[in-house]
């Protein structure tokens, strides 16, 4: 499984809206659980094999990490597509881990985010772009991380471990500098992760790694190093790097992730209008290399989920 598509099937995950883009940067960033249900149904029927989801306040458009944020619209989508559905324990870096691992704690789904280090998450420079913005929070929730370290400490990940693990449920390994390969090392060293591994690593956050081709490659030979046979490998690139990143993994046997929480745009100047038409563009792309885009199920037996049936919603 090294790598993850060796048998010619690549993994699309979709993020649905994740906690970086403010609802004044895109019309189309859902916010409402009918916005949140509706495009991940529509980011499904697209070709996403994974659903990655958080909730948002539902008039602001702020991120909320309740759990009844998320049951407003997870049994819906569980009830319209046979997609994994993968709850965050990211959130947002101004929240606490408790607070951050609440919904999966209580949903107990197939797969959850893990990030797997403490990194500057720096947002501000999207401050230049907008002038005015349609709720006083965006404004601070950008200006904020002049200063901000997300907190994901070695006490914080083995608490998400403890939580979640004994539910069944496997993570996505978010990876956004080579340290945090390392730092997964770790916990399989020690027994409290097992593989697959479902690592996800993460190109062009400001205070990640970049997004250049070698940064990528080179992302891939210390995975490849350290986890062997025991890994399946995706790659999220930010913004207008998406794209370019996706064709570059899937090219060389990886797996891939779109979607309005990773970059609002379709292309050049162009805003996506959905989620599910990030997804179509990968899947061409994908396509166009000869390959084929992994089925749910498939994807279940790629990373040794447990099965929709034994999730709590």
């Amino acid at each position: 499984m090294k790598s993850g598509s060796d048998s010619g099937k690549v993994i699309i995950s979709c993020a649905i809206t994740g906690a970086i883009h403010t609802p004044t940067m895109s019309p189309h960033l859902p916010v409402t659980p009918d916005e949140i249900a509706g495009q991940a149904i529509g980011a499904a029927e697209a070709g996403a094999t994974i659903l990655h989801l958080h909730a948002r306040d539902p008039e602001t458009g702020r991120p909320d990490q309740t759990p009844e944020g998320f049951a407003a619209f997870l049994p819906r989508i569980k009830a319209a597509t046979d997609a994994v559905i993968n709850i965050t324990t990211g959130g947002s870096p101004y929240m606490t881990v408790a607070e951050r691992v609440a919904p999966a704690a209580t949903f107990q789904p197939e797969l959850a985010s893990l990030n797997m280090g403490s990194m500057n998450f720096a947002i501000f420079p999207l401050l230049k772009k907008y002038k005015d913005f349609r709720f006083d929070w965006e404004k601070e929730h950008l200006e904020g991380s002049r200063d901000l370290v997300f907190r994901n400490s070695f006490k914080d990940i083995e608490y998400v471990l403890d939580t979640c693990y004994g539910n069944g449920t496997r993570f996505e390994f978010e990876c956004y500098d080579t340290s945090h390969l390392y730092n997964l090392a770790h916990f399989a060293d020690r027994g409290l992760v097992r593989p697959p591994f479902f690592v996800q690593t993460i190109f062009g956050l400001l205070g990640g790694i970049g997004p250049h081709p070698d940064d990528v490659m080179h992302m891939k030979r210390t995975a490849d190093r350290l986890f062997g046979t025991d890994f399946l490998w995706s790659v999220l690139g930010a913004g207008s790097n998406q794209f370019r990143i996706a064709a570059q993994a899937a090219a060389q046997g990886g797996n891939v992730r779109v979607g309005l929480e990773d970059s609002i745009w379709a292309g050049k100047g162009e805003l996506a209008v959905s989620n599910a038409v990030q997804v179509t563009k990968v899947r061409q792309i994908i396509e166009g290399l000869g390959l084929q885009v992994a089925t749910p199920d498939e994807a279940r037996g790629m990373l040794a989920l447990k099965g929709p049936g034994a999730v709590a919603f």
